[in-house]
């Protein structure tokens, strides 16, 4: 007999259904518990039923699949049954640190997530002194999720250092990339790793004081973080006196307005301080001044869920995962035309090849994958042939590309590489904050030029032009989002020369083929 029936009510299920799901589970009397997403988006709407503490799993479900189901108590031998969970392949080549229990609980039930160790690394942290806090993490080698890669512990001392009873921790969930779904599938299925990891992080520098700037994109999150953030405080988890340890520290929630580059940290301190979204200047750094002018600690969300793990474990259990000098898992996101896309926890190292053909099963089209882009918009584009990279922060760069985020969005054969390029530079015209010239005006003339290369303009000449503009954007521009727009670009003429040429060009070479 089935005792209880579990389903995923995170933003990417409930757009495939799902609430229509937990309606008919919910007339057909099942007690059912609500929970994040395992990853496996494919599959979504998915329940789980548990039986003998094992849960199976059955999906992707219809209203009617899900009636029929309970109507004959969930039996495995029913067309849309996975079988135990935890036996699936997508499963069970994971390292699930950051995500061990998202799709396990409910996120609003603070019981379920002490049960399931949720507070393990927040007591850790609290009963050790600042240093040690810092010396953990040094030694684990964690290093920031947003895209950047930088030493989280070198930042973490660096503001500790800063005199002043005032310091801030502000964690970016401005997840803004195109095919990153990471910090919201964290959010919405365990808020309570990102909470415990900010307050690690305080204790650490000596902040009171935390911000979680979540993007209005996502409606869901904002919701569930909200809700968590005030049973944190009724559980005596975040205020006065944390778990009775007499650490002060609160989070303060706040929405983003749809800017990209409000992703960027000096951006988002300006909006956070109730300023137009524009790109600071630096130095100084905001480790040393940032928020309201005081020491702030800006993470990505996954940096700061990797805390209570590590301060549990130990930094060198960490360190022990991954490869060379990434270290610990990164959470990959697979997206684009791909059969099984989705979120997978792994330790730094695997290949681009197997993520894409192994776990994403190839293209959702089934024609030929022409191409991966990783990193977001502004991240390099990987041929197919080429898809032997071991996906770390230092082999990616030797190929010319960055990990950013995780995020991989796949393309078959139908894509045309120019089409991007010119996108890339259109993106960036309609995100720039416009502070400064290589960006703002670099972008729109890039636009305008990759626009006649595409019909076939002066295309050698123009090619020219887009390179010298590419060079100025990386050289000059403030931050990121100018700097890094020329990477799609340049990639996509490096590695796809062939969608560049002349139409007339480009057609002979096709009857030659």
């Amino acid at each position: 007999m089935t005792d209880r029936v579990y389903l995923s009510m995170d933003a990417a299920a409930r757009s495939v259904g799902a609430d229509d799901i937990a309606s008919a589970l919910s007339r057909a009397g099942c007690e059912l518990v609500t929970t994040g997403s395992r990853g496996m988006l494919w599959l979504e709407p998915m329940v789980e039923v548990e039986r003998d503490g094992v849960r199976h799993g059955f999906g992707p479900l219809t209203p009617d699949d899900a009636a029929g189901l309970a109507a004959m108590d969930f039996p495995d031998t029913h067309a849309k049954a996975l079988g135990p969970v935890e036996a699936l392949p997508w499963m069970q080549a994971q390292s699930r640190l950051i995500f061990a229990r998202c799709g396990l609980i409910d996120p609003l039930d603070p019981d379920m997530f002490e049960a399931e160790g949720g507070l393990n690394g927040l007591k850790t942290a609290l009963a050790l002194q600042p240093d040690a806090i810092i010396d953990t993490l040094t030694r684990s080698g964690l290093r920031g999720r947003g895209g950047a890669g930088f030493p989280a512990g070198i930042k973490l001392r660096t503001a500790a250092a800063q005199p002043g009873p005032v310091k801030y921790i502000c964690a970016n969930a401005d997840e803004g990339d195109s095919g990153t779904f990471a910090d919201r599938m964290l959010m919405e299925g365990d808020p309570g790793q990102l909470i415990a990891g900010i307050i690690i992080a305080g204790r650490a520098i000596g902040a009171e004081t935390g911000y979680i700037y979540l993007r209005s994109e996502y409606p869901d999150a904002i919701r569930i973080v909200s809700k968590a953030l005030d049973i944190w405080r009724a559980q005596g988890w975040l205020g006065e006196n944390i778990l009775g340890s007499g650490q002060r520290f609160d989070i303060h929630l706040r929405r983003g307005a749809g800017s990209y580059v409000c992703g960027e940290e000096s951006a988002m301190l300006e909006s956070l301080e109730g300023k137009r979204g524009q790109v600071r200047a630096k130095p100084p750094i905001p480790a040393i001044s940032g928020l309201f002018g005081k020491p702030t600690i800006i993470n990505n969300v996954l940096t700061l869920a990797s805390m209570p793990w590590i301060l549990e474990h130990g930094g060198d259990a960490y360190a022990a995962r991954g490869h060379d000098h990434s270290t610990g898992t990164q959470a990959f996101q697979l997206a684009g035309n791909i059969a099984q896309g989705g979120l997978l926890e792994l330790d730094f190292g695997i290949s681009l090849k197997r993520l894409v053909e192994e776990f994403g099963g190839g293209t959702l089209s089934g024609r030929p994958l022409r191409a991966a882009q990783l990193g977001g918009p502004l991240g390099a584009y990987i041929r197919a042939d080429r898809l032997d990279v071991a996906m770390d922060y230092e082999s990616l760069a030797a190929h010319g590309a960055m990990l950013g985020h995780g995020g991989i969005v796949v393309f078959d054969d139908t894509v045309d590489m120019a089409a991007q390029a010119e996108f890339a530079m259109a993106f960036c015209a309609e995100e720039s904050c416009g502070k400064c010239t290589p960006c703002r005006i670099g972008a729109v003339r890039g636009r305008e030029t990759l626009a006649k290369i595409r019909q076939g303009e002066d295309v050698s000449a123009n090619l020219d032009l887009v390179e010298d503009l590419c060079t100025l954007m990386s050289d000059a521009s403030l931050c990121a989002m100018g700097g890094l727009t020329p990477m799609p670009v340049m990639s996509a003429i490096r590695e796809f020369p062939e969608d560049f040429k002349p139409r007339a060009e480009a057609s002979a070479a096709d009857r030659v083929d």
